[in-house]
């Protein structure tokens, strides 16, 4: 491979290397791929999730003031971001448990705001039930025109996995 390569001016790193069996995988550009009883699957890698939760969380822990529909608005830009870029994957649990995840600090960031009500209220204040999903991370807010929008996360407490609206 070295000699093939060198003819064509080409080098190859020994530090970023990394020959592997399919059948043990490999991480490449957020994915991991890998055979599982013969079929070649990807799907998004442990420390991509991982670095995405990372900055999800930063996200919400910066704006522990900010109004709802704001959250929502950089949240919505992260996770359609990610979503979009791991569709084509095999994805479905991972993007179930990323919502867990999401939904779990959106409901701290919540709470936090109002130590003194109970989670009934803070449920009824900040998730709204749309259609057959409850538990959505949504607000109504105002235009200078007068008319009501709804901002929410859509994937945020439902079982689907995070495809968001706004």
């Amino acid at each position: 491979m070295v000699e093939f390569l060198a003819k064509r001016g080409l080098v190859l790193s020994p530090e970023k290397i990394k020959i592997t069996h399919i059948e043990d995988g490999f991480d490449f550009l957020g994915w991991n791929i890998r055979k599982y009883n013969g079929k070649l699957l990807m799907k998004p890698s442990r420390a991509d999730v991982k670095a995405h939760l990372d900055k999800i969380r930063e996200v919400i822990k910066g704006n522990k003031t900010a109004k709802q529909a704001n959250l929502i608005r950089l949240l919505n830009l992260i996770l359609r971001g990610w979503a979009n870029y791991h569709r084509h994957a095999v994805a479905k649990e991972t993007c179930a448990r990323v919502d867990t995840y999401v939904w779990s600090m959106l409901w701290q960031w919540a709470a936090r705001r109002h130590p003194e009500k109970g989670t009934r209220w803070v449920k009824n204040k900040y998730f709204k039930t749309q259609g057959t999903r409850n538990w959505v991370f949504a607000t109504t807010e105002k235009q200078e025109d007068g008319r009501g929008v709804v901002a929410k996360i859509a994937g945020a407490g439902g079982r689907s996995p995070p495809i968001l609206n706004s």
